[in-house]
C-alpha cells in the first residue's frame, strides 16, 4: 500500500522549522508515531522516543539540562512519543529548548487533558499544538474519482489508518476490539477515576443520538447519574479524541435556544463499533445521521489542513428548525445543510434568512460535497 501523507505534516515541519516544539495530539492508532516517523526522515539524527518504555520516562523524568543532553545526544530532531506518560514533561521539554535551541522538538500525546496540564504552562510561547484526527477523504483518494466511494467507506468502516490495509470483516473485528477493550482506557490518566460501565453505556447512547441535540439532564436521567458527571465523562471523552462538541450559534435572538448542543464522533468506525452495526449505507436507517457526522468532522479536518480561521457552530430555533453547520470567519458567515437523499433542494429556514440575510447557503450531499464541504481556500483539492 502507498504511503499516506497526512495533511498536517508540512504545518508540524512548518512548526519545527520555525524554531518552535510541534506538539501532535490524536486519539491512539490514529497515526501519531507514523507521522513523527515520516518527519524523521528529514533530519540526519533523529532519536524516536517511546514513553510508554518506563526506561525512556525516567530517563525524561526531573532532570536536568545536562543530563537531558547527554540522554539525547547529538540528535537533531528528538521524538517525544505518548508525551503525557512523564510526570512535569513540560519543564524538561523547555529545558531542552531553551538550553539547546538548535534541537528540534516533537511531542505527541493521546490526551489532551493529561498533555496540556503537564506542558501547556512550562512552554507558553515556545510551542504550537496541532490534532491528528483520523485519515480524511482527501487523504485516502488518490484521485478525485475515488471520493465519492471512499466517503462511503468511511462512513461504515471509519478513518483510523490501520483500518485501510484490512479486508471488511478485518477491520469491522479490529474496530470492535478497540471499542471494547482499549477506546479510552490507555488515553485516560491513571489517576482520572471513572466507572467504565456507565462510560460504555454514556458512549452508547451518544451514538445513537448523533445528528441530534444532547441534553446533559435527559442523560443522567437514563444513565441514573447527575449532570455534572454527565458533563465530566463527556469532558474526558472528547479530551481523549473520541467525540467533539458544537454549540448552538445565536446573535441574542429570542427565537433561538442555547442550552443544547450536539456531539459527534472523530470516527465514524469508532461509533459503528459501539453499536455492533457494520451493515453497508442500503441496509441502513440512519444514514442520515452518519452523514452528517461525516460532513462536519470532514469540514473540520478541512479547515485544519486550509489554516483557515473558522469557528463552527449549528443553528436552531425554539421551532424546531435547523441548519447542521454554521461558519464564521472574519465576518463572514456560512450556512450548510447534510442531505444525504435530498428529495428537493432544501431552502435554509425563514428565521435563519430573517435574521442573517448575508449568510451563504450550501447544501452538502454525496453528489456535490467535494465542491461544497471540501472547499473554502485558494488551495485546490489534489
Amino acid at each position: 500500500m502507498i504511503m499516506i501523507v497526512r495533511k498536517i505534516q508540512q504545518q508540524v515541519m512548518s512548526t519545527l522549522n520555525q524554531g518552535l516544539v510541534s506538539i501532535v495530539y490524536g486519539a491512539r492508532q490514529v497515526g501519531k508515531t507514523t507521522l513523527a516517523k515520516q518527519i524523521a526522515k528529514n533530519y540526519k539524527k533523529p532519536l524516536y522516543l517511546n514513553c510508554d518504555d518506563p526506561t525512556v520516562v525516567s530517563s525524561l523524568t526531573e532532570k536536568s539540562a545536562i543530563e537531558l543532553r547527554s540522554y539525547i545526544g547529538d540528535s537533531d530532531l528528538v521524538i517525544i512519543d505518548e508525551a503525557q506518560r512523564v510526570e512535569n514533561i513540560g519543564i524538561s521539554i523547555k529545558l531542552i529548548h531553551d538550553t539547546y535551541p538548535e534541537i528540534k522538538l516533537l511531542v505527541t500525546g493521546s490526551s489532551s487533558l493529561d498533555l496540556s496540564n503537564k506542558i501547556t504552562e512550562p512552554l507558553t510561547g515556545r510551542s504550537i499544538e496541532t490534532i491528528l484526527y483520523p485519515l480524511s477523504v482527501e487523504e485516502v483518494s488518490v484521485n478525485p474519482t475515488e471520493l465519492t466511494a471512499n466517503a462511503n467507506i468511511i462512513m461504515v468502516r471509519g478513518g483510523y489508518p490501520g483500518m485501510w490495509k484490512l479486508s471488511a470483516e478485518a477491520a469491522f473485528d479490529r474496530l470492535s476490539n478497540i471499542a471494547t477493550n482499549y477506546l479510552y482506557k490507555d488515553a485516560f490518566s491513571p489517576k482520572v477515576i471513572y466507572d467504565q460501565t456507565i462510560i460504555n453505556n454514556l458512549l452508547r447512547l451518544l451514538a445513537y443520538q448523533v445528528g441530534n441535540e444532547v441534553n446533559y439532564s435527559e442523560l443522567g436521567r437514563k444513565l441514573s447519574i447527575n449532570d455534572e458527571t454527565v458533563k465530566r465523562y463527556i469532558d474526558l471523552l472528547e479530551k481523549a479524541f473520541i467525540i467533539f462538541r458544537r454549540n448552538q450559534y445565536r446573535r441574542n435572538q429570542r427565537a433561538e435556544i442555547g442550552k443544547l448542543r450536539k456531539i459527534y464522533f472523530t470516527d465514524l468506525g469508532i461509533r459503528n463499533a459501539l453499536l455492533n452495526d457494520f451493515k453497508p449505507l442500503e441496509l441502513r436507517n440512519d444514514v442520515g445521521a452518519l452523514w452528517e457526522n461525516f460532513c462536519v468532522i470532514e469540514r473540520l479536518k478541512f479547515i485544519q489542513s486550509q489554516n483557515m480561521r473558522v469557528q463552527s457552530f449549528y443553528w436552531r430555533n425554539s421551532d424546531k428548525r435547523e441548519v447542521d453547520i454554521i461558519e464564521e470567519e472574519g465576518g463572514v458567515l456560512r450556512a450548510f445543510e447534510c442531505k444525504y437523499s435530498p428529495k428537493k433542494q432544501p431552502k435554509p429556514p425563514i428565521d435563519f434568512t430573517r435574521n442573517y440575510p448575508n449568510a451563504s447557503f450550501s447544501v452538502i450531499s454525496p453528489n456535490n460535497f467535494t465542491e461544497s464541504l471540501l472547499s473554502g481556500s485558494q488551495y485546490k483539492l489534489f
